[in-house]
């Protein structure tokens, strides 16, 4: 996973690690952002029909080994999982196809992004920080939600607590070329979704779950059976933006399923397994390819930044 080289983009990305810290805190050896998570392993098994989408390795095997990821939203570590600010979830699979070779996707549980760039993700961040409180109206988040109606769509968007994170649909918000072996190509987003369905808290409800509640049963759960996942993919069709992840495909899109994903054991040193592994929101493998999207490279920049800082300090596990 190399840094970019474009050193502008880079300056960019250190500016939103910073802007991370002012509105999280700075807490060694964990994420700036999807801080609180829990790492499982498991399998991925492709579909029959995956392989006539793309010719990348996982999905020409019988099997792949996975390691999964499911997390918080914000940079403290010990959000309780009844906060508001823990919405949207994360959940991030790595396919380990041969030692030191993998292929990732990361997604959350919900379909889009508040900005079409990372400037405008900085100016979003910035403005969040400077609308405390005390802050009068109209404040710097009010007034940049004014102007960018991306921005305010993702914070109005409906955000409901699952009753499980085994129970919630994730979003790959970036769009991907998908090549088969006849060089045929089509673009598709990503979709992670429970193979029990979706499943959600009332208002009522999330407000009284203990703070480690999501957590604590998503392990109790992969405990008594397997956690399974249908990987699916919405394909574009002609004339829809690839680029742009504040741009919703209409939901008529065809939607095909890639896989099973399976995941069967809780990760034991968990801490310490989330504080070295570091997800690249790019491919980089045969057969799927990063569309134009200018989140991308920022995204594969922040968190090599943010995994170096992490994997150089000094942590202890938080207390509850």
């Amino acid at each position: 996973m190399p840094l970019p080289q474009d050193e502008r983009l880079v300056a960019l990305a250190n500016d939103l690690l910073q802007q991370f810290d002012r509105l999280f805190g700075l807490h060694p050896g964990f994420r700036p952002a999807h801080a609180k998570g829990q790492m499982f392993t498991g399998v991925f098994r492709p579909a029959p029909g995956a392989r006539e989408l793309t010719s990348a390795p996982h999905m020409a095997r019988e099997s792949t080994p996975v390691t999964a990821r499911f997390s918080n939203s914000t940079g403290i570590p010990l959000l309780p999982d009844s906060s508001p600010d823990a919405n949207p979830r994360g959940l991030a699979v790595r396919f380990n196809l041969a030692e030191h070779v993998h292929t990732d996707i990361v997604s959350h549980s919900l379909d889009g992004f508040p900005t079409r760039d990372g400037k405008q993700f900085l100016e979003f961040l910035e403005a969040v920080a400077a609308s405390g409180p005390d802050v009068p109206s109209p404040k710097p988040v009010e007034t940049f939600l004014g102007s960018h109606p991306a921005a305010l769509a993702f914070v109005q968007a409906p955000k409901p607590f699952p009753s499980s994170l085994a129970r919630e649909t994730y979003f790959g918000v970036t769009a991907f070329a998908f090549t088969n072996s006849a060089g045929e190509t089509k673009f598709g987003r990503y979709r992670i979704v429970p193979e029990q369905g979706n499943d959600f808290l009332t208002d009522e409800q999330a407000a009284k779950i203990p703070a480690n509640y999501h957590f604590d049963e998503i392990v109790e759960r992969i405990g008594r059976e397997p956690i399974r996942f249908k990987l699916m993919l919405q394909l574009a069709a002609a004339g829809d933006t690839t680029d742009d992840a504040t741009v919703h495909w209409p939901e008529s899109r065809e939607v095909v399923e890639l896989g099973a994903i399976e995941l069967t054991e809780a990760v034991a040193d968990n801490l310490a397994q989330q504080k070295q592994i570091i997800f690249d929101p790019i491919p980089r493998v045969e057969g799927i390819a990063p569309s134009a999207d200018p989140l991308l490279e920022l995204r594969a920049a922040i968190y090599l930044l943010s995994g170096r800082r992490r994997r150089a300090a000094t942590m202890e596990e938080p207390v509850r």
